[in-house]
C-alpha cells in the first residue's frame, strides 16, 4: 500500500523515486541490506528507519514513499543483520543491541546520513536511544514508534511466543490468517487485504516453501531474559535525547509500552510531542495518513531546529 498519485506526471515522479536496494559492509565483513527512497542529495535531515527484532526495512515503505515523494525528504530504511535482505550470522550471539548498534553506525557513515531523524520502532527505538547515549551529535530528531525507557514484560512475553516459532504456511493467505489469529486482539481494523500484506512482508519464498523473513536463531536473543524482573529502565538513553526534538507513538492496544510511561516521559520531557494510534498495538504501522502527515511535520520542526 502507498500514496495514490494521478496523472502521467505523477507517476513518472514516483517512479524515479522507486527505492532502491544497496548492500554495504558489516564492521566484521557480513553484507548489510538498506532500502533507499527519495533523492541521493535532499538538502533536507535524511532520515533513517530502524525496524523491530524481526521486522524488515519494507515496513517503512507506506511512510517512506510519502516522505520522498511529497516532501523531497531521503529515506534509508535498514535490514539488520538476519533480517530481509541483509546476511544471516552464523552466530546467533551477534543478534545483539552492541553488534546491531555498531552495523547502525557503519551504515551511517557509508550513507553520509550524519546527523539524521531516526524513526525507531520498537527494538528500532531502543538502538536510537542507545545511540542517542554513544554518539549524540549523530540524532536530529527521534521518533520512538511504541517504545520508551520501560519495557512491559507481558509485550515481550508475548513476542517470545511467536518469534522463531511461527507455524509454516503452504500460501500467504494461509500466513495472513495465522498473522490474524496472532494479532488480531490489537489489531481489530485490519481487513483481509491488510492481513495479506502483512503476511507478504513476513513470509518469503525460499526452496519452494515459505519462510520467515529473518533468521529464526532470533528466538535465542530473549531466551535469557528473565520476566520475573523488570527489564532494567533507558532512562538514562532517553535523556540523551534531551537536545533534540522526540516524539513517541504508541499504539491504544499496546502491550509494550503503557500509557503510565508515556505520562512519565511527559513529565520528564515536557516537550515530547506524543501521538495515540487507536485500533493498534505493538507496533504502529505508520501507515494512516494522519499519523504520516504528523511525522512530516515533526521531520521539518527537527529541520528547523538543526539550523537554528
Amino acid at each position: 500500500m502507498g500514496p495514490r498519485l494521478r496523472g502521467d506526471d505523477s507517476f513518472k515522479h514516483m517512479q524515479s523515486i522507486a527505492p532502491t536496494s544497496t548492500f554495504i559492509s558489516a564492521p566484521d565483513g557480513l553484507r548489510l541490506h538498506a532500502r533507499l527512497h527519495g533523492p541521493s542529495a535532499a538538502p533536507l535531515l535524511p532520515v533513517v528507519c530502524l525496524p523491530g527484532l524481526a521486522r524488515t526495512a519494507e515496513d517503512f515503505d507506506t511512510l517512506a514513499a510519502v516522505l520522498a515523494s511529497k516532501h523531497s525528504r531521503r529515506v534509508i530504511a535498514l535490514d539488520y543483520r538476519g533480517r530481509g535482505l541483509s546476511d544471516y550470522d552464523p552466530d546467533p550471539a551477534n543478534y545483539s543491541f552492541q553488534t546491531e548498534l555498531a552495523d547502525v553506525l557503519a551504515a551511517l557513515t557509508a550513507f553520509d546520513a550524519l546527523p539524521a531523524i531516526f524513526i525507531g520502532t520498537s527494538r528500532g527505538g531502543i538502538l536510537t536511544m542507545l545511540l542517542a547515549a554513544l554518539r549524540p551529535t549523530a540524532i536530529a530528531g527521534a521518533v520512538l514508534n511504541d517504545i520508551g525507557p520501560v519495557i512491559e514484560p507481558k509485550g515481550l512475553m508475548r513476542i517470545k511466543g511467536y518469534v522463531g516459532k511461527l507455524p509454516q504456511p503452504r500460501s500467504f493467505e494461509e500466513g495472513a490468517e495465522i498473522l490474524r489469529r496472532l494479532f488480531d486482539a490489537q489489531f481489530p481494523k485490519l481487513t483481509a487485504d491488510d492481513w495479506l500484506a502483512s503476511a507478504r512482508r513476513t513470509f518469503k519464498q525460499h526452496n519452494g516453501a515459505l519462510v520467515p523473513t529473518y533468521d529464526v536463531n532470533l528466538a535465542k536473543t530473549l531466551e535469557g531474559v528473565d520476566f520475573e524482573k523488570p527489564f532494567p529502565p533507558l532512562w538514562a538513553q532517553f535523556d540523551a535525547l534531551q537536545n533534540v526534538p522526540v516524539m513517541v507513538i504508541r499504539g491504544e492496544n499496546s502491550d509494550l509500552l503503557s500509557a503510565a510511561t508515556v505520562e512519565a516521559m511527559k513529565s520528564r520531557r515536557p516537550t515530547l510531542e506524543s501521538v495515540d494510534v487507536p485500533d493498534q498495538g505493538h507496533a504502529p504501522l505508520l501507515t494512516e495518513a494522519d499519523v504520516i502527515a504528523r511525522i512530516a511535520d515533526f521531520a521539518a520542526r527537527c529541520d528547523s531546529a538543526h539550523a537554528g
